[in-house]
């Protein structure tokens, strides 16, 4: 099948309850989205497969949930405020404005204005991505304050209080998973840029001599993430910033991309921080960030390691690489690919009538399975078009309660990918569904 292009997802999103435009009902909110049903659902499921992976199944990481709000001088000591700007250019003719940076020269060599074409663009000047705000009730200077436009400062500032509660040693990991703001002077591309946008990131610290060892362990450990989940390897790719490149703190960032259907865009940034943000809090706050090994009494600064990933991206790229399409019985249909811990429901109940009869045993099957997985139920039309909806939203799993279930105490369960199905004990049927699941 053809791969999908955006508008494909973005009616799909909307149809089936993924993503909603904010505001819609008085004409929306630029670059702002809610999540419906089925979204909320597969958004909750992305960020606990990362959890899964980055903290439940190591021993050497642990969580934490940083303020939004934060005081100036974070963002003052690592060099945002100074730093964390894009580009800013303003067409004469149109108004509009654009990053400098996302402007190529035309055929002519010389940069126009993506909206009306005109070449009469301001000079650039930098343009600071934060969101400011004020704490109080009096909007003055001593008041103001910033939403954070990355998590990762919230580590930083922690870092003792963690390494004194936790008492890990380097190596080791503080995992989070947050809101972000960015105030992007061009955000598009559905959910892939928004100002809005919840970030899964993990700074690593290590010992100074063993960085590039962990900086490499981490880009092979992420790519692999998102193989695992059913990505396919040739829609992904491991891409090493050049030189010019690299953030204000970065000393090497490789970024996982994939290939969107507007090209390659970034999923997730391993960035090499090297000792720059514990050494820039030491410094602003007087406060020594440092890590004392007493069997040796050496005392020093970590350096960081930063997998810093896309909620929102990654689920946006499960369901573009898991569209597919095929035909049964010869009638074509649409359905999602999902690995089953991405998928926003892993089995549905249906009845196949709505008669008295059945619906006492469809709601038994549904209480044995709810407290394993997420279930959806449905009664409403034929058991065909049940199946193909359930497809289409990238169910893995159907269970059927049929007229023979009230005799033989039997229900089918109908695989998605394959479409087979067998018949299973009512008493066997969580053992089953698990063993089903489990991949």
């Amino acid at each position: 099948m053809a791969a999908p292009d955006l508008e494909d997802i973005v009616r799909l999103c909307k149809q089936r309850g993924f993503v909603f435009p904010s505001a819609e009902i008085y004409g929306g909110f630029r670059s702002t989205y809610d999540y419906g049903p089925l979204g909320v659902l597969m958004l909750r499921n992305v960020k606990q497969a990362w959890w899964r992976s980055m903290v439940q199944l190591r021993h050497d990481v642990v969580g934490l949930d940083a303020a939004v709000l934060s005081s100036p001088r974070i963002w003052e000591a690592s060099g945002h405020l100074a730093n964390f700007t894009d580009p800013l250019v303003d067409c004469r003719n149109c108004k509009e404005r654009w990053r400098a940076d996302h402007l190529e020269p035309g055929d002519d060599g010389v940069v126009h204005c993506p909206n009306c074409g005109s070449t009469d663009l301001t000079e650039a000047r930098a343009f600071n991505m934060m969101f400011k705000t004020h704490v109080g009730p009096v909007e003055e200077e001593g008041s103001e304050a910033y939403l954070r436009p990355e998590t990762a400062q919230g580590h930083f500032v922690n870092f003792l209080n963690v390494l004194q509660s936790s008492r890990k040693r380097p190596p080791f990991g503080i995992a989070q998973i947050g809101k972000s703001f960015r105030n992007e002077i061009t955000p598009g591309n559905f959910v892939f840029r928004t100002r809005e946008f919840e970030q899964m990131e993990l700074e690593f610290f290590v010992p100074p001599a063993e960085a590039d060892r962990w900086f490499e362990y981490w880009c092979h450990e992420r790519l692999e993430w998102y193989v695992d989940l059913g990505i396919p390897r040739d829609l992904l790719r491991l891409r090493h910033h050049d030189k010019e490149e690299l953030s204000h703190y970065s000393s090497g960032t490789a970024d996982v991309e994939f290939r969107f259907p507007w090209g390659w865009g970034e999923l997730e940034g391993i960035a090499n921080r090297s000792d720059y943000d514990l050494r820039a809090h030491s410094e602003a706050s007087g406060t020594r960030l440092e890590y004392f090994e007493q069997a040796s009494g050496e005392r020093y600064t970590p350096w960081v390691i930063e997998p810093a990933a896309g909620a929102t991206r990654t689920m946006m790229a499960f369901l573009i690489a898991a569209w597919d399409s095929d035909e049964v019985g010869g009638e074509s249909r649409s359905l999602l690919r999902l690995h089953p811990r991405i998928a926003p429901y892993q089995v549905a109940v249906l009845p196949l009538s709505r008669k008295e009869t059945l619906v006492p045993v469809a709601h038994e099957v549904l209480g044995l399975l709810q407290p394993l997985v997420m279930c959806d139920y449905d009664e409403t039309q034929s058991i065909g078009r049940r199946y193909r909806r359930q497809d289409e939203i990238g169910t893995p799993l159907c269970v059927t309660v049929d007229f023979d279930s009230l005799e033989d105490r039997g229900v089918t369960i109908r695989d998605r990918d394959t479409t087979e199905q067998v018949r299973v004990p009512i008493d066997a049927l969580v053992t089953e569904i698990t063993s089903r699941l489990a991949r």
